[in-house]
């Protein structure tokens, strides 16, 4: 978030790298630091997203500038009901949607919210929906979103990965198509979905087969052979709620600030809605 130094050596090292020049022409160039280019400006509004991973940039910006008053006095916030992005910039400036201006509450709840989410158990996250959060609107269905991708506490998946099996359980065998089950909760992005998928297909026992079981990864690469998503005999029994993806794999995931292993496995019940404890 700082200005361009030697360090930033590579693309996307800079804050600004997949900024188009276009869009400072007036304020900066794409050397600019985070905190020169909010300097230059009155006021400022930012327009948050309803998905989960955009209510935590949200709570992790306001965190940030939370010591910088002479920032933090100019903010506003606009919450909107869709992707801002999916939108062309002259309807998005037809729109007339509430501005909030920014308070010392937003900005201890953003705090809150966002060492919740850094700490080393799942349950300061948990322990929040207890609490009045209506100061971030959509801040309680981010972190209940967030904390139903924990593994559950029958089959070891995350809400999004049982997704993708349902899908493939449907009779979906098309990768592209079984992505898209992202769009059920839309907490994982098109990179992330692809990389869960494929990561099911990796474990030792896996619950999905990207082939068939005489899968011949060179006829695949060369376009030989279609790529397609096949439940295993794991995967079945996941979908019907009568396994666990951890009984047969070694687990090391990030989820925050929280390292699952299978020695420390947190867990969400999907029927109570609670967390379980290792």
């Amino acid at each position: 978030m700082e200005r361009r130094s030697a360090k930033h050596c590579n693309q996307g090292d800079h804050w600004l790298d997949d900024i188009c020049r276009d869009y400072l022409r007036g304020f900066g160039t794409r050397d600019t630091g985070f905190f020169e280019l909010c300097a230059k400006f009155d006021s400022i509004e930012v327009w948050v997203d309803p998905r989960p991973n955009d209510q935590l940039v949200l709570v992790w910006l306001l965190d940030l500038l939370r010591p910088y008053k002479e920032i933090t006095t100019k903010l506003s916030l606009v919450h909107t009901d869709v992707v801002v992005a999916n939108y062309a910039p002259e309807s998005v400036a037809k729109w007339k949607l509430p501005a909030f201006k920014v308070t010392d509450n937003h900005l201890v709840m953003a705090s809150r919210a966002w060492q919740a989410y850094r700490a080393e158990t799942p349950k300061p996250c948990f322990d929040l929906l207890m609490t009045d959060l209506m100061i971030l609107p959509r801040l309680r269905s981010a972190l209940i979103a967030v904390l139903e991708e924990l593994p559950d506490s029958v089959t070891g998946l995350g809400a999004s990965e049982m997704d993708l099996l349902d899908f493939v359980n449907d009779g979906h065998t098309d990768p592209r198509r079984v992505t898209e089950a992202r769009w059920l909760r839309d907490v994982f992005d098109e990179d992330d979905v692809q990389d869960a998928l494929i990561e099911l297909a990796e474990h030792s026992v896996p619950p999905v087969l990207l082939g068939d079981p005489a899968f011949d990864n060179e006829d695949r690469y060369f376009g030989r052979s279609e790529w397609k998503v096949m439940l295993t005999e794991l995967g079945r029994s996941l979908v019907a709620r009568e396994d666990d993806l951890w009984r047969h794999n070694p687990i090391e995931r990030w989820w925050g600030g929280t390292l699952l292993t299978n020695e420390r496995l947190w867990r969400w019940d999907r029927e109570s809605r609670s967390l379980v404890a290792p």
